[in-house]
């Protein structure tokens, strides 16, 4: 038999796509992990990872296996929360993408617990692949996310923006209306490592023969617009992030776009859970986004 702990160390395999991302989100050592799985792999009899070179992938058993150990795991969860006493508040769990700042979220999170006094909201932090797998799994009951060709019908978006240049106020550059990408041939760069558009701004500044110079990688975006307001570097990013001592100009030729929607499972989740969904549904529509979404 395999135990509750092996199925989460399998499941984070599958949500991070790495053994060492795993490891951090469980909070045990790789090798502990690792030894988990082999267990897991054991007590099944199949082989649930290829195991080339630094990246992971599913077998054909594996890819079974991930819907059957999301239900088990959730079904454990059930269990225990129905065992528990009843909780005295109603609880909101809301996944939040990793690109969408945090001043949005905050606001709309505090004005909805201020007009619905007894809600607690758990908040998870995640790319776009994360929160999908929890909406999956039933771990959350929205997700501020991204709204995709897959995810119409249970998403309703709250705004659609574009992709600009984040520059330093007292740059040159920044007095200009447009910004030509050969004009930031020689600029320096930051890399916003978890942008959903990392791979098409590249192919963006390499088909224009453009390669600036990178001084800063991360993964926290309001960590990259303090360095830009520093005169760090440059950097591209969605339009709703700005900060003082920051300029945000569009960048010629640039025109990529996308859509912030609240995504749920359709049909899922306890009846109580969806009225919550609902009701935090109906709030953040009817709140002030960046711009209308368009048809």
């Amino acid at each position: 038999m395999f135990e509750l702990y092996q199925l989460r160390y399998f499941l984070a395999v599958v949500e991070t796509g790495s053994f060492t991302k795993a490891s951090q989100r469980v909070r045990v050592s790789q090798p502990t992990l690792s030894s988990g799985i082999q267990k897991l792999e054991s007590a099944l009899g199949v082989t649930l990872f290829d195991r080339t070179g630094r990246r992971v992938f599913l077998t054909s058993a594996g890819t079974r296996f991930v819907e059957r150990a999301r239900a088990i795991l959730a079904e454990v969860q059930r269990a225990q929360a129905e065992a528990s006493a009843a909780p005295a508040k109603d609880v909101l769990r809301l996944g939040v993408l990793t690109t969408i700042s945090v001043r949005s979220f905050v606001r709309l999170t505090r004005d909805f617990l201020r007009a619905h006094t007894g809600t607690v909201i758990e908040l998870f932090e995640g790319t776009e692949r994360e929160l999908k797998n929890r909406i999956d799994a039933e771990q959350l009951d929205l997700a501020l996310t991204l709204h995709r060709s897959e995810t119409r019908g249970h998403s309703e978006v709250l705004y659609e923006e574009g992709y600009s240049l984040a520059i330093a106020a007292h740059h040159p550059l920044s007095r200009k209306p447009l910004v030509h990408v050969a004009e930031l041939a020689d600029e320096p760069t930051i890399v916003r490592t978890r942008c959903e558009l990392l791979s098409e701004t590249s192919r963006f500044f390499t088909h224009h023969n453009v390669r600036p110079r990178l001084v800063y990688r991360t993964d926290q975006d309001e960590r990259a617009l303090a360095m830009v307001g520093a005169g760090l570097g440059i950097t591209v990013m969605p339009d709703h992030y700005t900060a003082s001592g920051v300029a945000r100009i569009p960048l010629s030729g640039f025109d990529e776009r996308r859509r912030v929607a609240l995504v749920h499972a359709a049909g899922r989740g306890r009846k109580k859970r969806s009225e919550i969904a609902g009701r935090f549904v109906e709030f953040a529509l009817s709140q002030s986004w960046p711009s209308a979404p368009t048809a």
